[in-house]
């Protein structure tokens, strides 16, 4: 499992997806977020800016970060 660890409080869901390259740019993040491939702590999640916090845990496809 990989690590991110944030600067702030927390960082939105489509902003993660394209620091960590799992998509060319915004518009895809948000696609593969409105399809539902998007997984957070384990359940399909369809908000674009959901607010990931530390100990949170995203799955794309066969891809997983935990939030430091």
């Amino acid at each position: 499992m990989e690590k991110f660890k944030i600067k702030g409080e927390m960082i939105h869901l489509n902003q993660l997806l394209k620091i960590l390259n799992w998509c060319e740019n915004g518009a895809e993040a948000n696609a593969i977020i409105e399809q539902g491939m998007i997984k957070v702590n384990g359940k399909p999640e369809l908000r674009k800016r959901n607010k990931l916090t530390k100990g949170m845990i995203v799955t794309y496809q066969k891809k997983e970060v935990v939030i430091e």
